[in-house]
């Protein structure tokens, strides 16, 4: 008996080179999704399928892994970066959208976790980068004399996020953002608002 693939499996058409922009936008916006679920070690083919594309398609794009998750997490990171540019920004208010991204994507935890020394992406120096701007951006808001920047404890602000990362965990986005919130008060850190920046 001959298997027919169901619809998830079937072999997009070919829009041909003028969809390039658009194939692009489709295969960020769908590993944004995958990698929000299943962190950056994710198949890239449910990447391809779920953007509607061959996975030539994706390689032409992004040659490899690390190419798709930094085109992912860059805008993670800009809006925290953005955050904390705005006027008026504070490190409660930054800390809020960090919280945000925490409870949407594994990806983004697996980006503060970059160390180096385990998983495709964190050998990548771009997550090393990526995590650096998030500490840049958080240390612009830390006010004079805050525990979080203690010149003799100089981990502690990034230590403090990755405990909190740490405890992101649930089946759903109101669970993970209620542990982390639960994380930070452990840790006698006021957060602002849980939310995206779109400033």
């Amino acid at each position: 008996m001959t298997q027919h693939p169901t619809p998830d499996e079937r072999r997009p058409a070919n829009r041909g080179p003028k969809a390039a922009a658009g194939n692009r936008a489709a295969l960020v916006a769908a590993a944004r999704e995958i990698y929000a679920e299943h962190g950056l070690d994710a198949p890239l083919s449910g990447i391809a399928r779920r953007a509607g594309v061959g996975q030539g398609v994706l390689y032409r794009h992004f040659p490899d892994r690390d190419a798709i998750a930094a085109a992912v997490l860059e805008e993670n990171v800009r809006q925290v970066e953005r955050a904390a540019a705005a006027e008026g920004a504070t490190l409660a208010g930054v800390l809020g959208v960090v919280t945000w991204h925490l409870a949407q994507s594994a990806a983004f935890i697996g980006l503060l976790h970059a160390d180096g020394t385990s998983g495709r992406f964190h050998a990548h120096a771009c997550a090393r980068d990526l995590s650096d701007r998030v500490e840049r951006a958080l240390r612009r808001c830390l006010p004079d004399g805050h525990r979080l920047g203690a010149p003799d404890t100089p981990d502690d602000l990034m230590l403090a996020v990755a405990m909190v990362s740490g405890a992101v965990t649930g089946p759903t986005q109101e669970e993970r953002e209620r542990r982390a919130l639960a994380a930070w008060r452990l840790l006698g850190i006021t957060v602002g608002p849980v939310r995206p920046y779109e400033g």
